[in-house]
């Protein structure tokens, strides 16, 4: 997956394997080549997973996101809609 965008393929693939989305695996990917690790994983806190959501906060974070269509998806295809965005 080449992509000029994104400063660390490898971090990023790893991150996208953990279930994040694209955005946030490049905004950390490239942070942390810029910054270097240690200095991003000191900055930010950790996320609960969306498995842990309800399915109205799952549907109120894909409208923040402004992802469309999600209105009847199941928990489990809400949450791989989130994840590929």
């Amino acid at each position: 997956m080449p992509n000029s965008s994104i400063k660390s393929e490898k971090m990023y693939e790893d991150l996208r394997r953990e279930g994040n989305s694209k955005e946030k695996a490049a905004r950390i990917s490239n942070a942390a080549a810029a910054r270097g690790k240690s200095s991003v994983g000191r900055k930010g806190g950790q996320s609960g997973s969306y498995d842990d959501w309800s399915v109205g906060d799952l549907k109120k974070r894909a409208k923040e996101l402004g992802i469309t269509g999600y209105s009847s998806l199941t928990k489990d295809k809400l949450i791989t809609k989130l994840r590929n965005h």
